[in-house]
């Protein structure tokens, strides 16, 4: 129903820092969260004081309106003691239910608006995923109309320990992790870290990491359920052809490439590509783009959706608004050289164009539409380079004309 981008990319595979970067559209070496301790300033005192004002949802509340949402995932330390604990919630949100620290599906806490709420273990009530889902379907159906609004929903899955739903967890049996060109390989020529790693991989990693690549596929069944739901609930309620819906992770996984079982964190595709999709207003259905965007990019996209002008921010990122609602095989149409200046030639004899553009070509377009009505053959450089010296001097005449002078800009066919 929207745009598929194929290359989308974190600048950091590691989920504090590629998160922080989601909230502020900056690059870790501006928003400083670089590993996911407090130490690495994740969700640290520093960064609460410095950042958080300034992410993309606490713009869109205090600039621009919107009541904004938050449950799930938020920052791996959010929560920790030393950090202001469960009641602390950031700047920008109206409400808040974010996951003490690092990803779980059972035994949690919740922070519901910086009061600790505990989960235990009873798939019908606590289970994460299902319970994310009907908190924001409650959103939905009890926030405001007289506001727009945004929702970010952060589910741990498919992050360890990978539990599944109890429907889901017979699911995938035939399904094995990939088994790539780079797979079950060594590192040759790469990092030490890389080169460190065990090759052949035994059979107990492999059936390891194939088990796990299964149970993460498992716990994103819930997922879909929770899309589907949002989906038909702003379809019921009226609002989702009004509605932008960003799907996306904060980084990617390996599992065996390289011989090396499972985790992120490194330089190769599997770990910094991410899957994005996109579908709203004006987004034509089956795209995809092979633009190059990153994770920087999602918050400055949001706020320009919203119409807040992004040179008020300090964001790294830009603004995929224009990709998104580009119609299919469109090209870039307005540049800072987009800029040219005509001057048009009628008379019994002549229907003339002459047009130039103010860049490093200074570029010539002149057209006879008596000969050429679609413009299709540009005669700059064949036309008698007297016309052509007349045509320049009337497109001067005008660019510096006023009042009276305007009527008159220069003779062009006495006849």
């Amino acid at each position: 129903m929207g745009m598929t981008f194929s290359s989308a990319y974190v600048p950091s595979a590691l989920c504090c820092p590629s998160r922080a970067s989601i909230l502020t559209g900056k690059y870790p070496h501006n928003h400083h969260v670089v590993n996911n301790t407090l130490e690495g300033n994740c969700s640290s005192k520093s960064w609460q004081k410095i950042q958080e004002p300034n992410t993309f949802p606490a713009i869109l509340r205090s600039m621009c309106g919107y009541q904004t949402f938050f449950a799930g995932k938020y920052l791996n330390e959010y929560g920790a003691p030393d950090a202001g604990g469960l009641e602390h919630v950031p700047l920008g949100w109206s409400y808040w239910y974010a996951l003490e620290k690092n990803s779980k599906y059972y035994n949690y806490t919740l922070s519901i608006n910086g009061k600790a709420r505990k989960h235990g273990e009873n798939y019908s009530v606590d289970y994460l995923t299902d319970v994310l889902a009907n908190i924001s379907l409650g959103f939905l159906d009890y926030k405001s109309n007289s506001e727009p609004f945004f929702m970010m929903i952060s589910t741990p899955a498919p992050h360890s320990p990978w539990t599944a739903a109890p429907q889901y967890q017979k699911t995938f049996q035939n399904v094995f992790a990939p088994r790539n060109k780079n797979f079950n390989i060594h590192g040759t020529n790469k990092h030490w870290l890389i080169r460190q790693a065990k090759t052949p991989m035994t059979n107990s990693s492999i059936q390891f990491l194939d088990n796990a690549f299964r149970k993460r596929w498992q716990t994103l069944l819930s997922v879909d359920d929770l899309v589907e739901k949002l989906v038909k609930r702003l379809e019921f309620n009226g609002e989702l052809n009004n509605t932008y819906i960003f799907y996306t992770s904060d980084n990617g996984y390996h599992t065996g490439q390289f011989s090396l079982p499972i985790d992120k964190r490194q330089l190769y595709e599997f770990d910094i590509k991410v899957p994005l999709l996109v579908r709203g207003p004006g987004i034509k259905p089956n795209q995809t783009s092979k633009m190059l965007v990153a994770n920087i990019d999602l918050g400055p996209t949001i706020l320009d959706i919203a119409g807040y002008n992004l040179n008020k921010t300090q964001m790294d990122g830009m603004s995929l608004l224009p990709i998104l609602q580009c119609f299919p095989d469109c090209v870039c149409e307005d540049a800072y050289n987009n800029t040219y200046a005509c001057v048009r030639t009628m008379s019994a004899r002549w229907n003339l164009q002459y047009c130039e553009f103010d860049d490093q070509e200074v570029f010539v377009e002149v057209y006879n539409l008596t000969a050429d009505p679609d413009q299709i053959t540009n005669i700059a450089k064949s036309i008698d380079p007297e016309l052509l010296g007349k045509m320049n001097y009337r497109l001067m005449m005008l660019q510096s004309c006023s009042g009276p002078t305007c009527r008159t800009p220069g003779v062009f066919d006495p006849g």
